[in-house]
């Protein structure tokens, strides 16, 4: 058996079955191995990016690693935005990259990169195999070191002699690296603020904003006056009726220090202290009050679930009933909006979605009226690197088997990043909507340039414009082999969006807006 073998039957007796790729030279004896080694489902993506993100989406809702498969140091360059941001929604990914045979680097051949480095940045574990009876150990090594904690991702670097030399060796499972246990001493802090009364908020993320984190978070509240909210940069969040109605931290740094400046304590769950994401002339890059306490309930390495049903039980408090959320609204009319977009979604959406959320700038507000949406679990881009929603929606769509509805709420121009995705949404069949919003700007950096005090000429309006020419989001979908109409009113993405839920493959609606 050779070390390629021996990886693609390690990979399958720990449990990881899917494999995001776009392999190269180096990793040729990977995909034959996968020819006579049954059970792996193979998920070509057309750019490294799209691996990546892939890799992310399907973590989110599968919460089992997939492997991915990219080629030497620049195909993993080419995937590291999206590693970025599956690293900061803490998503366990088993990163395979291809590497020039061991004999070969020293003759420092075009490809040569400091592959090791690269993955450094991106990466709680690295390792480089060294012979091909190494590969199997490592291979399983790789994917405990993924499942660590609340998810990481873990870097596998395969020289191509240690997969085409025998010698493989198939590596059982490895006994799982438990998340770190909870604080008592953290649980006794929580309590104190939260029986002291006052302003105290509670900020959500990581497993506290899924179903049973947000009914313990809403029982503690109920109980003692606190206010809860849920990180901006939420990977997954449970939505729609049955769940707590959560608001966002908002983006806007005027309106996150507005929206913190009246609390006294914050009681961060599996959360970071809320800062910027960006600097700005003469404010904060803190967004909570100076005189604010910060409690540190649970860490993203910890169980969330365990440490707030450790508060309810120090506090003495018993299950609350979530409120209902309303009727559904039904779709909205007229010129698209905001505001009617979140209307229309929340009337249409089918039961047990997932909505994949890049809308940017056009989306920041989609929250407060989608609550009365059929439940979902609803995915944000985590790091702030764009072009992270389709490929995210895609990896969802496969982990789930193509048994739920995915809805992409996506800004153009970070759609340009990623747009391959829509061709792997259609070769695998996904029931994957898309809702293009097609303003043909970067609204975003409009909003920014002002932000940092600038007003925007005609040059800087030329780099910010995605017009001369226009870009024909029809034909682009059409290429990739995806169905696809153009919506200038509601009444118009209202019927479009309720077809396409109808469809077994994937559609996209460009909405101009």
């Amino acid at each position: 058996m050779n070390g390629a073998r021996s990886l693609v039957e390690t990979l399958l007796a720990n449990g990881v079955d899917t494999c995001f790729a776009n392999p190269g030279t180096s990793e040729m004896h990977f995909v034959a191995a996968l020819d006579q080694t049954p059970g792996m489902h193979c998920v070509l993506g057309l750019q490294e990016n799209v691996v990546t993100g892939m890799a992310d989406g399907y973590w989110r809702i599968a919460r089992k690693p997939a492997a991915t498969l990219l080629h030497c140091g620049p195909g993993l360059a080419n995937g590291l935005a999206n590693l970025h941001n599956a690293r900061r929604a803490h998503s366990a990914i088993v990163n395979i990259v291809g590497d020039h045979a061991t004999y070969h680097r020293p003759f420092d051949p075009p490809l040569a990169a400091d592959t090791e480095g690269l993955a450094r940045t991106v990466s709680a574990w690295v390792r480089t195999s060294a012979r091909a009876e190494d590969v199997g150990r490592d291979a399983a090594a790789c994917v405990q070191a993924a499942r660590a904690g609340a998810g990481q991702i873990a870097t596998l670097v395969l020289p191509s002699n240690t997969s085409w030399d025998e010698g493989g060796i198939v590596v059982g499972e490895l006994p799982p690296v438990s998340l770190q246990p909870v604080d008592a001493a953290a649980v006794d802090h929580a309590a104190r603020a939260l029986r002291a009364g006052g302003n105290v908020l509670l900020l959500l993320a990581g497993s506290a904003a899924g179903v049973e984190g947000q009914a313990l978070a809403w029982s503690i509240a109920q109980a003692t006056g606190a206010q809860l909210m849920a990180d901006y940069t939420n990977a997954t969040i449970a939505r729609g009726r049955g769940r707590v109605q959560l608001e966002r931290m908002p983006y806007n740094t005027d309106l996150a220090i507005e929206a913190l400046a009246r609390f006294e304590h914050i009681v961060l769950v599996n959360a970071k202290p809320p800062v910027a994401f960006f600097a700005y002339p003469d404010k904060p890059s803190a967004q909570y009050p100076s005189n604010a306490q910060l409690h540190v309930l649970s860490r993203p390495e910890q169980d969330a679930v365990s440490a707030l049903r450790a508060l309810a039980e120090a506090l003495g408090v018993k299950a609350a009933e979530i409120p209902s959320s309303g009727e559904r609204p039904t779709p909205a009319s007229g010129a698209p909006t905001p505001e009617g977009l979140a209307q229309t979604v929340a009337a249409l959406l089918p039961e047990d979605a997932i909505v994949s959320d890049e809308s940017i700038s056009f989306g920041r507000g989609f929250y407060r009226l989608t609550h009365g949406a059929a439940p979902n679990d609803w995915l944000h881009v985590t790091g702030g690197a764009i072009g992270g929603g389709l490929p995210v929606a895609t990896g969802a769509a496969i982990a789930a088997g193509g048994q739920r509805r995915v809805l992409s709420l996506q800004a153009d121009g970070s759609a340009m990043y990623t747009l391959q995705s829509l061709w792997t949404q259609a070769r695998e069949k996904l029931p994957c909507t898309t809702v293009l919003l097609s303003n043909r700007k970067y609204n975003i950096l409009i909003g920014e340039y002002k932000a940092v005090g600038a007003t925007p000429g005609a040059t800087a309006m030329q780099m910010l414009d995605l017009g001369n020419p226009d870009l024909d989001w029809v034909r682009l979908a059409n290429g990739m082999g995806v169905e696809a109409a153009r919506a200038h009113t509601m009444e118009e993405c209202a019927d479009l969006m309720a077809a396409s839920f109808r469809q077994d493959g994937p559609f996209l609606i460009e909405l101009v807006i």
